[in-house]
């Protein structure tokens, strides 16, 4: 069984790439993620991810994040890792690789929001973060609801993880882990531990050669004021620290700060929010600056419509319109559905730091040989 790396390890991993930069991936043409994974339209929806993922790499980008999908697995296996296997090598074509990430506490509640998803054609409403009116992107009071709460089902989610990380364990091609998306979101705090543990547990069995992690998401522990036991626990057994912040820049030099103290190489798994004021020509100079691996969230607007508002921000300005939101601007997503930028300002201040991260990384090359 492997164990947590050193930190020694985990910067020697983190200094043989390159300044590791991208986005969070799905293609134009996908209303979710059964869309972007089932059998129905994927031939499709390859073709248009191949074209966007040329796209990120003109942009200069080398690394996409992409959350997989349990029950297109469970209920189309074979035809779902072949699928998988085309959608990594359509991405390393592009001198891409890819973040994996399984779990996801982002749900809504069972007695509010949430329907049984299903396979097929996949509805979306438009004008809504996510493509839906109820989601999870909501706020809501009670406990978002999971599959994983089903104990016959947890244990296919298992088999799941392991079944993929065994099949590349030792793939160049998936560049990180991500074992699990924001644990103890949706007031899931109480119910997740033990599937975040195992979660954890199966990938030290599976020891990839890849680094395994899981991103700090909840405001407090990302500055280390307030870190409960499940943040605790991705602190202590992950061998990069990845986190989340769509917060404006003051707030993200604070993290970077703590997150600093902790000795191991940092990643933002999840970024971009300009009605937040967090916003690419701020934050993305800083992790050039710091070296700090990022994504920023959604690429090219499409049916998955993230350029909107979380409709929880909708719903917290509308509770106190002195919120300081900026709703002129997108959300998220750098690119327009005809590929050109929302902001042309916004691709050429990335397209200039990748440039000087390139030839940073080249001349170090040089300097080993």
């Amino acid at each position: 069984m492997g164990e947590v790396w050193s930190k020694e390890k985990a910067w020697a991993w983190y200094d043989a790439h390159n300044w590791i930069r991208g986005c969070n991936f799905m293609s134009s043409d996908c209303a979710n993620r059964i869309d972007q994974w089932q059998e129905l339209g994927f031939e499709e929806r390859l073709k248009t991810a191949d074209e966007e993922l040329a796209l990120a790499a003109k942009t200069g980008f080398n690394s996409i994040r992409i959350i997989l999908e349990f029950i297109v697995w469970d209920q189309q296996h074979d035809g779902f890792m072949e699928r998988l296997e085309r959608y990594i090598a359509a991405a390393w074509k592009h001198g891409i690789s890819c973040m994996i990430v399984f779990g996801n506490d982002c749900m809504p509640p069972k007695n509010e929001f949430w329907k049984p998803l299903t396979l097929g054609e996949q509805h979306y409403d438009w004008g809504y973060h996510g493509g839906r009116k109820h989601s999870q992107h909501s706020r809501f009071s009670d406990m978002g609801y999971h599959l994983l709460d089903e104990p016959e089902i947890a244990e296919r989610h298992y088999e799941w993880v392991r079944e993929i990380m065994e099949k590349y364990r030792a793939d160049e091609r998936i560049i990180m882990w991500d074992m699990y998306n924001e644990p103890g979101n949706s007031n899931r705090q109480p119910a997740t531990m033990k599937h975040l543990k195992k979660f954890f547990e199966i990938a030290r069995e599976v020891d990839p050669i890849q680094p395994i992690t899981s991103a700090l998401w909840r405001g407090g522990a990302v500055i280390g004021d307030d870190v409960d036991e499940l943040h605790q626990f991705m602190i202590e057994n992950s061998d990069v620290i990845s986190y989340h912040s769509y917060s404006p820049y003051q707030y993200n030099i604070r993290a970077i700060r703590h997150l600093k103290k902790l000795g191991r190489p940092i990643i933002n798994s999840e970024w971009l929010g300009r009605c937040l004021h967090n916003t690419v020509q701020e934050m993305f100079p800083l992790f050039y600056l710091e070296k700090i691996g990022c994504y920023n969230w959604g690429f090219v607007a499409g049916k998955y419509q993230t350029y909107e508002p979380w409709n929880g921000t909708w719903q917290a300005y509308e509770a106190n319109p002195n919120m300081d939101v900026d709703f002129t601007k997108w959300f998220h997503d750098l690119y327009r559905p005809n590929h050109r930028p929302y902001d042309p300002k916004e691709i050429e201040l990335i397209k200039k730091f990748c440039d000087l991260a390139d030839s940073e990384f080249e001349e170090e090359a040089k300097q080993h040989e």
